[in-house]
């Protein structure tokens, strides 16, 4: 098995250093993936870059972490699934949605079940919705915008979900409360 290395600011390639400063700087710490993504300039960008347009899309907080944590769940994401959990609570998500949404429980709204139920068959069919699927999304409130935003979430995801996967990621230390395992 290979072992993926984890970045410091010391061992960074010097087309992500910048990048993995930025990190330290926001966070007070280099999130492991951050350190894992430096190894790839390219790749690690491109996760900035759609995770930054993703927290700028149309979506409330909660509809964020709707979006984020289906994915993460759905795809088994020992990593993500705690440190979204974190994230949600410092951006004043009630802590029951995200305990539902690790549970894969029902959410608190209809219109948040029906983004919860698309983002999981946008993930689930590789976005192969069928008319139907797509007017019950429309008929709780939503748009081809989110329709499309949704998609922009879900490509920020694989970067994270699929790294931390091939890595075996470890969860940073202040995520660790927050532990996950996924009991599908």
């Amino acid at each position: 098995m290979s072992k993926f290395t984890i970045h410091n600011l010391e061992t960074v390639p010097a087309a992500s250093k910048a990048m993995l400063e930025q990190s330290n700087k926001a966070f007070g710490m280099i999130p492991n993936l951050h350190g894992v993504l430096a190894e790839s300039p390219n790749t690690f960008e491109a996760y900035q870059v759609l995770h930054k347009l993703f927290s700028e899309s149309s979506f409330n907080a909660e509809e964020l972490t709707v979006v984020w944590q289906t994915i993460n769940v759905e795809h088994g994401c020992t990593y993500c699934v705690p440190a979204h959990t974190a994230i949600a609570g410092m951006m004043k998500v009630d802590g029951a949605l995200s305990e539902a949404l690790r549970n894969r429980e029902a959410m608190p709204t209809a219109k948040l079940q029906a983004l919860h139920d698309t983002t999981l068959l946008m993930v689930r069919k590789r976005g192969l919705l069928s008319d139907a699927e797509m007017e019950a999304f429309f008929a709780a409130g939503y748009g081809q915008q989110q329709l499309l935003e949704i998609i922009l979430g879900l490509s920020q995801k694989v970067i994270s979900n699929y790294v931390n996967h091939i890595a075996h990621t470890p969860t940073d230390e202040p995520f660790e409360q927050f532990a996950w395992q996924d009991n599908k």
